[in-house]
């Protein structure tokens, strides 16, 4: 463990980096180097001293010059900068972003302090083992309302409970019809055909309703997005893969 791991913090609300100050002054680890109230200043700091910090914390809504950018300024500078982001809202077109931009972590608004220090510690060990059940399970909750399922249908329930299955279990893939629909029967007392139609019936609700965007990233490789929609399987599997690729590179973003 990195005994003083220099933080450098950004957002424009003074009361929090005051508050920030305060909470981490006598951290055993996490030492708040600088406090920065906007992005122009910040971009100046970042460039010019960026090998007096070991992790940067951003606000992605900031004066004069985004996060965002910022973000994106220090990925194209190959800076060896931790990034935690810290966001306001909730978009997955944001989360793709920095994800892109080799964040290491986003936490969504108003934020505690006991979950900083935590996810602080977490990128400063490098913590392969930080993403929780409860963090796959809300990854996964997230990406259906990206996608467009309702919450509210059963499909939306069954495609969830097969995503985290498959996600542990890459193997279901060449036995969805003899195990994972009757495993999701059982548990809701139901049968497995009307796990299968119920999720079918979800994919077609999300295909007409869903980020479009979001939808071409994760499935236009494997289908042919303008004529097609994916079948369960497809569906299933190749979010449980992102699920999988997320998970190793530690970028499960916006549980928090």
């Amino acid at each position: 463990m990195n005994k003083n791991a220099r933080v450098l913090l950004v957002d424009d609300n003074n009361n929090f980096l005051n508050s920030a100050k305060e909470y981490f002054k006598n951290h055993a680890v996490i030492n708040i180097v600088k406090t920065i109230d906007n992005g122009k200043e910040a971009l100046e700091e970042i460039v010019n001293n960026h090998l007096n910090y070991d992790v940067v914390i951003m606000d992605l809504v900031m004066p004069n010059i985004d996060g965002i950018s910022i973000i994106e300024d220090i990925n194209n500078l190959n800076l060896n900068l931790k990034i935690i982001a810290l966001s306001s809202y909730n978009s997955s077109t944001i989360d793709n972003i920095l994800a892109k931009n080799n964040v290491d972590y986003c936490l969504l608004k108003p934020i505690e302090f006991q979950t900083l220090e935590k996810r602080l510690l977490d990128v400063i060990n490098n913590n392969e083992e930080s993403i929780t059940i409860s963090d796959l399970n809300m990854y996964v909750t997230n990406i259906l309302h990206s996608l467009g399922v309702p919450s509210h249908i059963k499909g939306y329930h069954y495609i969830r409970e097969s995503i985290l299955k498959m996600y542990e279990d890459p193997d279901l893939i060449g036995a969805i019809t003899k195990e994972l629909y009757p495993s999701i029967a059982a548990k809701y007392d139901t049968t497995p055909s009307r796990v299968e139609r119920a999720i079918r019936h979800a994919i077609e609700i999300s295909w007409n309703r869903g980020d479009y965007d979001l939808m071409d990233e994760i499935f236009g490789h494997s289908v042919d997005f303008d004529k097609s929609k994916p079948t369960n399987s497809e569906f299933i599997a190749t979010i449980a893969d992102k699920l999988r690729i997320e998970k190793r590179k530690n970028r499960v973003l916006r549980f928090s």
